[in-house]
């Protein structure tokens, strides 16, 4: 049964391998509608167990003529279930239905004009005229209709850019309606899961936030549950929906290790504990870490130093909820794609709270795992959390230590936290805080000359970096205006001791990383 309560209403996105997966997946769920990526692996046998709305086939690299390529149980065309193919998967259509698809010697990529040949066609009925601008990405083309299957659509390079056989509830698009480049690519989706598949737009935080929670009930019964809270948007939202749903019965852990930003523990620590009302446990670990981090120069050996003492110091903590059985993660959708595998039932190295170990006995509660990035922030204001939670700033689990190059020092995480915030505070007065993905300053472990009242200084410069991205996965440099530039590099000169420079890092990722460690 999908988050609606409602089990006709998933719409499952069957991957072939395709980039654009997730983003089907979303553009589904835009419309209010529940989708879940499946393998290619499913069989018709599983779907039907799942009882499903529709489904939808990605796009992949492979050709359907490569041996080895991925295909799919064809029984699943006889499930009567209403089926969109999309690239591959439209090919794949028509390899197993009796069409034709050909190497034609020439592909389509980037943006092309569709024609559109039959204008009763469902997925263009929000089209205005008879053309419009859609994105191709393909090398081998659909030659042939299977039979039973009207034409569509057409485009220069593909006589069969778009069919379907309105009986069998079954249509194929060789373009990408899911990427933005496509005019009224959301609209022909939203016919599809409308009118063909007939969902109605009720998938919505609200209703998720409903469900998750006699989910959560149903599970924890009246257990005992901690949460091992960073403060960070992912386990913020995951401890108030469980707590939403268990009350008193939830302990939060918030281990503060000193490497947080300016304000940060006091901020997490106040919206818990008096605005959220949860119980809170503060591990005050400041002075265990810094004499840890003594002399620790080399970024991995940083980051394995604090991932381990993070676990001793939450088991310290939680041994004095010594009833607890279940612990609450921030484990969101991409993970579980990744992942591939199925819901655990007791904790791995590998799961994503500070890599904690087997030997810690407690069951998994995921509140979050069939949401992504964009949909958790949504929730976490359903929730009534504050704004600057739901919308922190991503930030590594290791802190500002991977923000200073070189040893790890109170002074110098004092100085970066004052830089860093105000280049925080300069981005909100600007209003780009939600355009620029990830901001912070950088402390290197340098020092240049400057002149600062007619005297020399010798000081440490203070880097910034600022990033656009969707996903992290890759990132582009932000092109801040130069006014706040300026702003920024005054104010930090000015107002933290001991830094007489200011750069600003205009590398992208790849080849750089987001992080400087």
């Amino acid at each position: 049964m999908s988050p609606t309560g409602q089990a006709s209403q998933v719409v499952l996105v069957v991957d072939f391998g395709a980039q654009y997966a997730q983003l089907i997946a979303r553009r589904v769920r835009e419309a209010h509608v529940y989708s879940e990526i499946v393998p290619h692996t499913i069989t018709a046998a599983e779907i039907a167990a799942r009882d499903c709305a529709g489904v939808i086939l990605s796009g992949g690299p492979a050709s359907v003529h490569t041996d080895g390529a991925p295909g799919l149980d064809p029984a699943v065309f006889d499930l009567e279930v209403p089926v969109l193919g999309i690239c591959y998967g439209a090919q794949l259509i028509a390899s197993a239905l009796g069409g034709e698809v050909a190497h034609t010697g020439r592909g389509e990529y980037g943006r092309t004009t569709l024609s559109v040949t039959d204008p009763d066609a469902t997925l263009f009925s929000a089209l205005s005229g008879d053309t419009t601008g859609v994105w191709m990405s393909h090398f081998d083309s659909i030659a042939a209709a299977p039979p039973g299957f009207t034409v569509t659509g057409s485009s220069p390079d593909a006589p069969v850019a778009a069919m379907a056989h309105t009986e069998r509830r079954i249509h194929a698009v060789q373009f990408h309606p899911e990427v933005l480049h496509t005019e009224g690519g959301q609209a022909m989706l939203e016919a599809f899961l409308y009118d063909v598949c007939g969902c109605e737009p009720t998938w919505t935080m609200h209703s998720f936030v409903d469900t998750q929670i006699e989910a959560v009930r149903a599970q924890v019964g009246d257990a005992r549950v901690i949460c091992a809270l960073s403060g960070g948007v992912d386990s913020s939202v995951a401890a108030a929906l469980v707590h939403a749903a268990v009350g008193p019965q939830l302990t939060c852990v918030f281990v503060d290790h000193g490497l947080l930003r300016a304000g940060e523990a006091e901020q997490v620590v106040g919206t818990f504990r008096r605005h959220q009302h949860i119980e809170l446990v503060h591990v005050r670990a400041a002075d265990r870490y810094f004499e840890r981090l003594a002399g620790v120069t080399d970024p991995e050996e940083k980051r394995k130093t604090i991932g381990e003492l993070f676990i001793r110091t939450f088991e310290d903590a939680a041994g004095g909820v010594e009833d607890a059985r279940f612990l609450v993660q921030g484990t969101l959708y991409p993970d579980v794609i990744e992942s591939g595998t199925k819901d655990a039932a007791k904790i791995k190295s590998h799961h994503n709270v500070g890599g904690l170990p087997e030997d810690m006995d407690f069951e998994l509660v995921e509140p979050l795992r069939n949401l992504f990035k964009d949909e958790v922030r949504t929730l976490g204001t359903e929730l009534g959390l504050p704004d600057e939670i739901v919308w922190r700033q991503p930030f590594p689990g290791p802190g500002l230590a991977v923000r200073i190059i070189g040893e790890v020092t109170p002074e110098k995480v004092a100085t970066l936290q004052a830089a860093d915030a105000i280049v925080r505070e300069e981005i909100v007065a600007a209003g780009l805080e939600r355009e620029v993905w990830q901001y912070f300053a950088v402390l290197a472990d340098i020092r240049s000359v400057g002149v600062m009242g007619d005297e020399r200084t010798y000081g440490h410069p203070i880097i910034i970096r600022a990033v656009t991205s969707e996903d992290a996965m890759t990132a582009d440099w932000a092109r801040l205006p130069d006014d706040l530039l300026a702003r920024l590099s005054n104010r930090i000169i000015n107002e933290v001791p001991g830094i007489n420079r200011v750069a600003y890092d205009i590398t992208s990722k790849p080849p750089g990383t987001i992080e400087w460690e």
